[in-house]
């Protein structure tokens, strides 16, 4: 194996394990045992235990953050909105260990830790949209970075509760979560 191969599978180990166990709750014994090596290869590697987590939370937030920010090269609409939740649902399912990594030491309400700065980045980009939105509502602007809040907050622990779940389909969890919240911004007035 090339010193890059052991390198991934490394990753790919660690990655699996800290999302079944934590951080805590992984060891660099059970992560060289189970690539068929010594110890002193992790270190060599990694630097050690937080270095391997360091690059598997690095990589993820790199994958998730690539999702999002194509979802807002597009026009803003219902349909988009859809497809944007879509994609959010896809890549947790396709990324079921890495999201399990970035939500299991990151409270997503409180705006620290990595995945609680990524869905704050998230939110700002949807700031934008909604506040545009409120505008052409007759609404105050201002009151944008709260509701970009409420629906990248909706999209995020809904996507947390179908990772367990995975029912129903993912393109109707999108199709419900979109119409919830179309629903109630289509039923403004553009008068307040």
């Amino acid at each position: 194996m090339t010193g890059q191969e052991r390198r991934q599978q490394l990753l790919d180990i660690g990655r699996r394990l800290f999302a079944e166990r934590g951080f805590e709750g992984t060891s660099i014994e059970e992560i060289a045992a189970q690539a068929g090596v010594s110890k002193p290869v992790v270190y060599e590697h990694f630097g050690g235990k937080e270095g391997l987590y360091a690059v598997v939370v690095d990589r993820e937030v790199e994958r998730l953050t690539a999702v999002t920010m194509e979802l807002f090269e597009k026009p803003h609409s219902k349909p988009k909105f859809e497809a944007a939740a879509v994609s959010l649902l896809r890549y947790i399912e396709e990324n079921a260990d890495g999201f399990r990594i970035l939500v299991r030491d990151s409270n997503p309400g409180s705006g620290a830790g990595t995945y609680g700065t990524l869905l704050a980045d998230i939110a700002g980009q949807v700031e934008f949209i909604m506040a545009d939105f409120l505008k052409s509502r007759g609404r105050d602007p201002k009151l944008a970075p709260m509701y970009s809040q409420m629906m990248v907050g909706m999209v995020a622990f809904t996507g947390q509760w179908w990772l367990d779940a995975r029912k129903p389909k993912l393109e109707q969890v999108a199709a419900n979560l979109i119409n919830l919240a179309w629903s109630g911004l289509s039923q403004w007035d553009t008068e307040a």
